[in-house]
């Protein structure tokens, strides 16, 4: 059995094996997003309440084709900017898809999408406090993350940049001490993320996972870049598992005697 096969993980009681969360977003077609979220060989996928507008019965196909699939589904509150329309939209998204688990989102800033620190703590909190499973998308802030924790929520996920830029992890340092000071809880690496090697680098840095949507469905072909970025995770998380060798100032020859080859060396 591979590492990745064998290596599970768990969000609010449910055991994974798949550490890729996937987005049903921006896609060029239905059909092809099936296809990108079956290559991905994600098991989670996020769901926009307020671009569908099931309430009012939009969306029908959309949803009926994600529920075929088989996934487990987590309704955020994407495009919510207030305390009161998150909680009001997650208290919808529960009703309407039976589940608890909700990505929590309040935008703070309309030009860089970045949410709003003390309104998704606010959130957080009545949401936790109404027995939501709360997955709050949040800065690469480690006092907020640890605030968020405080108040209830058993997972954190904070950006790698802002949201559909594709930049990859902009701090590093902030992600990695998040990661060293909160290393009871799983962290995501939420929005920002653009390429294999940014997935393969959140998940060195010790994240157990991460959660992307645009980079997959506004690829020049959506269901190869989804396989490439399964494989990413896989080998990100290997790499983590594994232990790299330690970074050094100076040159450290492979062969200690140059010149000598190794099974003449005593």
């Amino acid at each position: 059995m591979t590492t990745s096969e064998s290596d599970k993980w768990t969000l609010y009681g449910q055991t994974f094996q798949s550490r890729l969360l996937i987005g049903s977003a921006l896609y060029p077609s239905p059909a092809i997003m099936r296809e990108a979220i079956t290559a991905s060989g994600a098991e989670i996928v996020t769901v926009s309440l307020r671009r569908q507008s099931p309430e009012q019965g939009g969306g029908e196909s959309f949803w009926r084709q994600l529920k075929e699939m088989n996934k487990t589904l987590l309704p955020n509150t994407a495009g919510c900017h207030s305390v009161k329309e998150a909680v009001t939209l997650g208290q919808m998204s529960r009703e309407l898809f039976e589940t608890d688990w909700l990505k929590l989102e309040v935008v703070g800033d309309d030009y860089n999408l970045q949410p709003d620190p003390f309104g998704t703590v606010e959130a957080a909190e009545k949401l936790v406090k109404l027995g939501f499973k709360v997955f709050p998308y949040c800065t690469d802030d480690l006092v907020l993350c640890q605030r968020l924790r405080d108040v209830g929520c058993q997972v954190l996920m904070p950006w790698g940049s802002p949201i559909g830029t594709g930049r990859g992890l902009m701090n590093p340092y902030n992600l990695q001490t998040i990661r060293e000071r909160i290393p009871e809880l799983p962290l995501i690496v939420d929005a920002g993320i653009g390429k294999p090697s940014h997935a393969v680098q959140a998940l060195e840095l010790g994240y157990d996972g991460i959660l992307l949507n645009t980079a997959i469905a506004q690829a020049g072909n959506p269901v190869m870049m989804a396989g490439a970025f399964r494989d990413a995770v896989n080998a990100g998380r290997q790499a983590a598992l594994a232990g790299a060798m330690p970074e050094r100032q100076t040159a450290s020859p492979s062969t200690p005697t140059l010149g000598m080859p190794f099974w003449h060396q005593q």
